[in-house]
C-alpha cells in the first residue's frame, strides 16, 4: 500500500484520479488540494463520489503534503507543477505532472510555446515522458514523471509501428485530431458554453497548438530523425473522446506490406492498445471511461497513403488512465491495477 496526494483534484483530470485511487487497491488517498474549493468535502464538489471518498479539499501545504506522501500527482495548468516537482525531487519523492511542465526536452522549446519561464532546468534531463508502449522500461525507474498530453497519445501511438520501421515519408504526415469539450477543463468559457459548442464542429490553432512540438519531439525518437508535421485540432459537441485521423505517404517497400498485421505484432503485448480488425474502425464512444486506445490501419493504395485512425477517452488514458498505468509501473503493481474497466456504452 502507498500513500498518495492529488494537487489540483477538483479539475476534471484530478476528479479522474481521485474516483480511479479511491478504488486502487494498492493506494491510500492522503490528501487532495483545492484552491477554489478548499474546506469542502469532495463529494460535494463531485457529488457522484459520495460514499467513496470522505477526503476535504485542502489548501495546498507544499512540504506538508509531500512528507505524508509517496507518490503526488500534479493535475495543475502549465507553469504550476515546477515548484512542486523541486520539493518532491529534494525529498525524494516521486511525481507525475498531468500538465506539459516536463513534456518538453529543451526549455527554449517550452518556453516558446507556453510563454512561462521555466524555473525547474536542471530537472528537465530526469524527467521521464510516461508513454508506457514507448518508454516501460524507463519508466520502471523514473522519479519525474512528465504525463502525456491527450492529443499527443492518440497521435503518438497511432504513428509509432509506422515510424518505428521507416515505412512512411515523414514531412508527409498530416494529424487531424477532433476532441470532446472536457479537454478545455472545467473553467467556465465562452469557447465550451453549450450554446456555443452544441451542434457545431471548428478547428482551433491551426499550426500553433501547444501539442505540436511535444508530438514532433516525441515521434522524432521513433523516427530517429527530425520531423515537422500538420497538426489541426477541433472541438467537437461531445463530453469526452479523441478521434485522431493520420495521413501519411507509404514508402515504395511498404505499398505491399500488409500494415494490420505491422501494428498487431507491434502491439500485441500492450495491455491497453486494441488493434482493430479488418474492416473496422475506431470510435470514441467505444473507449469512452476507459484506459483503451483503438487503433486501425487502412492502406490507400490509389494515393499511395497510410490512413490511421485513433481513438480515446481524452480523460483517461490521455490524462488520468494514463497516470495511474504510469504509477502502477513505477511501483511495480500490475500495470492494469484499478484502471482495467471496459468501456461505457451507449
Amino acid at each position: 500500500m502507498i500513500k498518495a496526494a492529488i494537487i489540483g483534484a477538483t479539475g476534471y483530470a484530478g476528479a479522474e484520479l481521485v474516483r480511479i485511487l479511491s478504488r486502487h487497491p494498492q493506494v491510500r488517498l492522503t490528501a487532495i488540494t483545492s484552491q477554489s474549493y478548499a474546506g469542502q468535502a469532495f463529494w460535494q464538489v463531485y457529488p457522484h463520489l459520495y460514499k467513496y471518498i470522505d477526503l476535504t479539499c485542502e489548501e495546498m501545504d507544499l512540504i506538508n503534503i509531500i512528507n505524508q506522501s509517496d507518490v503526488i500527482f500534479a493535475a495543475l495548468p502549465h507553469g504550476h507543477a515546477m515548484p512542486i516537482v523541486l520539493e518532491a525531487v529534494k525529498q525524494n519523492k516521486k511525481i507525475i505532472d498531468l500538465g506539459a511542465d516536463f513534456r518538453i526536452d529543451d526549455p527554449v522549446v517550452y518556453e516558446s510555446w507556453y510563454k512561462v519561464t521555466h524555473t525547474a532546468v536542471d530537472l528537465l534531463a530526469e524527467a521521464v515522458y510516461g508513454l508506457p508502449e514507448i518508454n516501460r522500461n524507463r519508466i520502471k525507474e523514473a522519479r519525474i514523471l512528465a504525463n502525456p498530453g491527450c492529443y499527443p497519445t492518440s497521435a503518438i501511438l497511432g504513428l509509432a509501428p509506422l515510424l518505428a520501421r521507416g515505412l512512411i515519408e515523414p514531412e508527409s504526415i498530416i494529424i487531424d485530431s477532433k476532441s470532446g469539450v472536457s479537454g478545455a477543463g472545467r473553467s467556465l468559457s465562452l469557447n465550451t458554453h453549450y450554446s456555443e459548442v452544441n451542434e457545431s464542429i471548428k478547428a482551433y490553432n491551426i499550426g500553433q497548438h501547444r501539442h505540436t512540438p511535444e508530438i514532433e519531439q516525441e515521434i522524432s525518437k521513433i523516427a530517429g530523425q527530425k520531423i515537422t508535421l500538420s497538426f489541426t485540432p477541433h472541438l467537437t459537441p461531445m463530453i469526452r473522446g479523441i478521434l485522431s485521423t493520420i495521413y501519411a505517404k507509404l514508402k515504395i517497400e511498404a505499398l505491399d506490406m500488409d500494415l494490420g498485421q505491422l501494428y498487431r505484432d507491434f502491439y500485441q503485448e500492450e495491455p491497453f492498445v486494441r488493434v482493430l480488425p479488418e474492416g473496422c474502425l475506431p470510435r470514441t464512444k467505444d473507449v469512452s471511461g476507459s484506459n483503451f486506445c483503438d487503433v486501425a490501419v487502412v492502406k490507400d493504395k490509389r494515393t499511395g497513403r497510410a490512413v490511421v485512425v485513433s481513438a480515446i477517452d481524452n480523460l483517461l488514458k490521455g490524462a488520468s488512465g494514463q497516470a495511474v498505468q504510469n504509477m502502477n509501473i513505477m511501483f511495480g503493481f500490475a500495470e492494469a491495477t484499478g484502471i482495467d474497466d471496459p468501456s461505457l456504452y451507449p
